[in-house]
């Protein structure tokens, strides 16, 4: 029977199936971070011991702070705290902050080769998403699944749809995969992949770097779906070769061999198809408080008034109200109070060589802070010079972590203030209480930086 390549990694991993059609799965990597301490305490309280431990890796990302004079606050030193007494405790590998692999975990975790194909991975954040670029099934689950998974090293989870999304084509210049990403979303919808599993093809997509791919699975979640997969090709293969916990030597090869089977068969049938052509994609940022609310910045803020749907008018509507713009203004006529350049959707190497590409011989006009994914990508960043680059055009030049993505270390976005992101949500308030957020690709960030508004990065670069 023919099968996706989601079919062949669950099935490879369910141990049995009930009536009502839960599968119970094997999870291969369970990755914590500095937000998990509530399903410590709940196993804890069951008089439940951790099961794998070895399976099981942690990073403090959300809490820790990112400006190294900062004054810590003892609120969020004592979640980063909790992950380094609970690991200790259980015995379980943990990248603590000052460690060389500390950083965001969807970063940390494939720069170290613990991220595999074929491997079921979760996390208890959404963006877990991320890891299926290297042709993994991995998803976000919730406190009480994350203490289930502790104790169990297993999960109980209803099988999603299947969903195929097909990009023809090539980018053009200036166009990477932040701005594909959001052109997809902004086609099909923040519930277009609602209940499925979606595989990303087509020879757009093999043409992405691995950490391209990561930037477009991170961001499945933002379209509704489970999870993002990318079928392993040799530009995976040269990825997770040599990275410290991948496997080696005679492990390496058979794992080669087991990994070039991990792609959907010919005739497999999904139950959705969506044909994208990556040739009409433009550098794209969002208007609204949703990630659908795409659009190319050549284009103009929506008017309600030209829309028919009462529902869908009402939305229009009210994002604009907390958005503070003006029906049919052009993008790029929207002034910006500040930028964020980093996240697990764009904190990585090629995010931070990108924006010092843009940055090189301009000067930041607003308040602007790039904060490396990981301290593996801080270090690389530094080796190249990448960050003298940076702070020369005015850039705050921080540590690792999560940061402005979400705020919930104190970095925030004043109430009112207008932030270009590079992050993946921009939900009324994601970045602070009243924060208005714009998501953009590293490039198009630092050309809002230099000129205080929406830019297009091609006509900067003109």
């Amino acid at each position: 029977m023919s099968r996706t390549l989601f079919d062949k990694v669950w099935d490879s991993h369910a141990i049995t199936r009930r009536q009502d059609g839960m599968t119970l799965l094997f999870v291969d990597r369970h990755y914590v971070h500095d937000g998990t301490r509530q399903a410590f305490q709940q196993i804890e309280k069951e008089r439940l011991s951790v099961r794998r431990p070895d399976l099981t890796f942690g990073t403090p990302d959300h809490y820790v702070a990112t400006k190294p004079a900062a004054k810590p606050d003892p609120l969020f030193e004592d979640m980063v705290a909790a992950l380094e007494t609970n690991t200790r405790k259980w015995e379980i590998m943990n990248f603590g902050v000052g460690s060389p692999n500390q950083g965001i975990v969807h970063v940390v975790a494939p720069e170290l080769g613990l991220t595999l194909p074929g491997a079921l991975i979760v996390c208890g954040d959404s963006h877990t998403a991320t890891h299926g670029a290297v042709g993994a099934l991995a998803f976000g689950i919730g406190a009480s699944e994350i203490a289930h998974v502790l104790a169990t090293q297993t999960l109980w989870q209803k099988k999603p749809k299947r969903m195929r999304i097909s990009v023809t084509g090539t980018l053009p210049p200036g166009v990477v995969a932040k701005d594909l990403v959001l052109a997809i979303i902004g086609r099909i919808g923040a519930a277009g992949g609602t209940g499925h599993a979606i595989e990303y093809g087509g020879p757009a997509i093999r043409d992405l770097s691995m950490e391209a791919r990561m930037t477009l699975c991170n961001m499945s979640i933002e379209a509704g779906a489970r999870c993002g997969m990318v079928a392993p090709d040799e530009t995976t293969f040269d990825y997770v070769r040599e990275r410290p916990y991948a496997p080696t030597g005679e492990n390496l090869e058979l794992a080669l061999a087991a990994w070039r089977d991990l792609v959907s068969d010919p005739d497999a049938v999904f139950d959705s198809e969506v044909v994208f052509d990556a040739g009409e994609v433009a550098p794209t940022v969002t208007w609204g408080t949703s990630p659908e609310t795409a659009l190319p910045i050549t284009e103009h803020v929506p008017d309600p008034a030209f829309i028919e749907n009462a529902e869908k008018r009402r939305g229009v509507e009210e994002a604009l109200q907390y958005m503070a713009l003006t029906p049919g203004m052009a993008l790029s006529e929207i002034v910006i109070d500040r930028v964020f350049i980093g996240s697990c959707t764009n904190g990585r190497i090629e995010d931070i060589r990108a924006a010092a590409e843009a940055a090189r011989g301009r000067r930041a006009v607003v308040p602007a802070a790039v904060i490396p994914g990981s301290a593996r990508v801080k270090a690389a960043a530094e080796a190249e010079g990448l960050d003298v680059i940076l702070r020369e055009a005015g850039f705050e030049w921080r540590e690792p972590g999560c940061s402005m993505c979400v705020g919930m270390n104190g970095d925030i976005v004043q109430p009112g203030e207008r932030c270009a992101s590079t992050s993946n949500r921009n939900f009324a308030g994601r970045q602070g209480r009243g924060s208005r957020t714009h998501l953009l690709s590293p490039a198009m960030a630092v050309a809002a930086a230099v000129t205080g508004r929406l830019t297009d990065i091609r006509t900067l670069k003109s």
